[in-house]
């Protein structure tokens, strides 16, 4: 099994003096599912690169190329299960690190924005030339599809939101703005053991499996390797997602939508800072979804009732038979 033989891989890496998964800052030494390719582009006076996976149908070619954005503390191997599925159903999958995360260039001193990080993202897919794209964004990935959508709305066919982050505008709701150098000396803070229990509670409605280690130890390895960078770039992406809201545009979306929502999912970003009575406000999914839906002039919801923010991960076989029954309804209905 896939799963199984990651699991052994990490197993096998060096292990740093606190115990994390040398992965390397740049995740040098954990290996993703399928052969990674680089896209080098000019951004903000820097020479930097893009790393993806361009993963071809292994069905039956259905000439549609969609492409995947990863959230804030994930990477496009992530949606290893989610591309298999995909390319056996026969489409095109492009999987994106964005500049700042992962195996991509991580430049400290670099204006991060959804509009910035989405125009890297459109210069990478007009290279490798697929036509107009599907889009599929999980967690932060889901306001940045959302932005790109909004920008670029020529080159997209659809859209799939698999629990976005920003149904919401948290400071308007009362989240106190943190500093970027408060987020920093906050995320210095990160270590294994905490990851774990943040995605426990929250990506996967308090269970765990063997199976979802490698994540952790995806993410906390990158800390390991260079705890001060890693802070830097985590505190800036923060700053970017609490004062970049998308939820406001939703009205102006024009592609066909669906949201793929595990319910048990109560993600906030920056709710640990707000009051009490304020908390108690945030996060509500299956509230938010329904609302989002609503907005969206052309949109449609699944709702997975027992799962978390992270659907694709703790459940890949029931996420998937639902995606590609929302992308063949996508692809071949009308929507209302």
């Amino acid at each position: 099994m896939f799963y199984a033989k990651r699991i052994l891989m990490l197993s096998l890496l060096l292990f740093s003096m606190t115990g994390q998964a040398d992965t390397g800052f740049r995740l040098e030494n954990f290996d993703y599912p399928y052969p990674v390719e680089r896209f080098s582009l000019t951004s903000q006076q820097q020479q930097l690169e893009m790393a993806y996976m361009d993963v071809a149908p292994s069905g039956e070619a259905r000439g549609e190329t969609i492409v995947l954005f990863h959230g804030k503390n994930f990477c496009a191997a992530t949606w290893e299960s989610a591309i298999a599925a995909l390319s056996e159903a026969g489409y095109r999958v492009i999987a994106v690190d964005q500049v700042g995360f992962c195996k991509s260039s991580k430049p400290l001193d670099y204006q991060f924005s959804f509009h910035q990080l989405a125009d890297n993202t459109r210069q990478l897919i007009n290279s490798l030339n697929p036509g107009r794209v599907l889009l599929m964004g999980h967690s932060m990935g889901g306001m940045l599809a959302s932005r790109y959508a909004l920008l670029y709305p020529e080159q997209v066919s659809g859209l799939m939101l698999v629990n976005p982050i920003g149904l919401e505008d948290w400071l308007q709701k009362g989240v106190p703005y943190l500093p970027i150098d408060q987020w920093y000396q906050q995320q210095l803070n990160i270590n294994a053991e905490g990851i774990k229990r943040y995605q426990q509670n929250t990506y996967y409605a308090g269970e765990w499996r063997e199976e979802y280690d490698i994540w952790v130890d995806m993410l906390a390895g990158q800390f390991a390797a260079d705890r001060e960078q890693s802070a830097w770039l985590s505190a800036k992406i923060y700053d970017m997602i609490l004062t970049q809201p998308v939820v406001h545009q939703f009205p102006q979306l024009t592609v066909p939508t669906w949201l793929l929502i595990g319910a048990q999912d109560n993600t906030a970003v920056g709710k640990a800072f707000a009051t009490d009575s304020i908390r108690q406000t945030l996060g509500n999914y299956p509230q938010l979804a329904t609302e989002t839906v609503a907005r969206i002039p052309d949109a449609r919801l699944h709702l997975f009732p027992q799962l978390g923010h992270s659907p694709h991960i703790q459940s890949p076989a029931l996420f998937n038979r639902a995606l590609l029954e929302a992308l063949d309804h996508l692809t071949t209905q009308p929507m209302r």
